[in-house]
């Protein structure tokens, strides 16, 4: 499943999250890499434990709270604190596939990534290059979208982001521990959700039709999800 989300966080929005993350000291991104990440990621990075970082992330996971699309095809059970990477002067990050597993700071706490996602924070004619390039089932698929908006995918797929030659690629980067672990599973009660909005829309929300297929989503729901 690969979602796009289109304007997640407003032009405002990115500009008062630039202005702190602009602003603060960036590192090696290799500070946080896995073993295999290290051998092809060449990027600069925010460092996770700086108050830059944890201020507009906070600014990141509001906006995701006020998105009925990012809940829906994420059912979110825990978020991984909002990371902040830039590629320019032709870094890139090769193919590779994300830990299955991230220590949530500060707690000891575990989180299953079953999906990633990117935040884009600079507008896509301010470089070149940088595609975030994701294989599926249905092909090679590239997106690099527009400053404040989203995309959302498993991070059981490969991936990799391109050579930026020009200029600077600017993002935020997370995981996601859904309520649903099987991907599958997750897209059919997507699909159902906004097959009830549909629906609902057209014939009410009160109709009988309308109670018995939010019925059956909540019925899968409580039989598939992990809490």
């Amino acid at each position: 499943m690969l979602i796009a989300i289109p304007d997640l966080i407003d032009a405002p929005g990115v500009a008062a999250i630039r202005a702190i993350i602009d602003a603060a000291e960036w590192v090696d991104g290799n500070a946080t890499s896995g073993h295999q990440s290290a051998l092809v990621k060449r990027n600069m990075q925010l460092p996770e434990e700086s108050a830059a970082a944890r201020q507009a992330g906070q600014m990141v996971l509001d906006a995701l709270g006020r998105s009925p699309l990012f809940i829906a095809a994420a059912l979110p059970l825990r978020i991984f604190p909002p990371f902040f990477n830039s590629y320019a002067g032709g870094q890139a990050f090769g193919l590779h596939v994300d830990n299955a597993m991230r220590m949530l700071p500060g707690t000891g706490m575990r989180i299953r990534s079953d999906l990633s996602i990117t935040v884009f924070l600079e507008e896509p004619d301010a470089y070149d290059g940088g595609e975030l390039t994701i294989e599926t089932l249905f092909g090679v698929q590239q997106v690099k979208l527009p400053a404040g908006h989203a995309v959302l995918y498993p991070s059981s797929s490969l991936h990799r982001v391109e050579p930026v030659t020009r200029g600077r690629r600017v993002a935020s980067f997370f995981w996601v521990q859904s309520m649903i672990r099987d991907d599958s599973a997750r897209q059919m009660l997507f699909d159902l959700d906004r097959s009830v909005q549909g629906v609902a829309a057209d014939l009410g929300q009160g109709h009988p039709e309308v109670v018995r297929l939010t019925g059956l989503y909540h019925n899968l729901l409580r039989r598939w999800a992990d809490a």
